[in-house]
């Protein structure tokens, strides 16, 4: 399998960030663009601790993704690869570009989440 920017599907389009998403096999593969910071505390609300519960494995390429905890933030930058368990609540900040691995089902059980929760907003 194979992906690249151009033959992802969009699943997001906001001014504030383009998502691109496919799923493989049992995990879903996410290239992210941030146009403005995002801080999507609220979206969580409803979730254990109000925090995503799925877990993730990526690498930054351009800019800065911090992961906020309930007892520490993790800051990544250009070039860093990390592992974000779950409890945690991103923050991407506008510039950055990543690459993100998380395990489908545990993320499509999030997002059912957020989307009640953005229809709401």
């Amino acid at each position: 399998m194979r992906g690249s920017r151009k033959d992802m599907p969009v699943s997001v389009d906001l001014p504030e960030i383009k998502l691109r998403q496919v799923d493989w096999d049992g995990m879903t593969v996410e290239l992210g663009n941030a146009r403005k910071t995002v801080d999507p505390a609220p979206l969580f609300k409803g979730l254990p601790d109000d925090r995503c519960q799925c877990p993730h494995w990526g690498y930054v390429v351009k800019g800065r993704l911090r992961y906020r905890y309930a007892d520490r933030e993790e800051i990544y930058k250009a070039g860093d690869a990390y592992h974000a368990p779950p409890g945690h609540v991103p923050v991407v900040e506008a510039g950055c570009e990543y690459v993100e691995f998380s395990p489908t089902d545990p993320l499509h059980k999030t997002m059912e989440v957020v989307e009640k929760n953005m229809k709401s907003a």
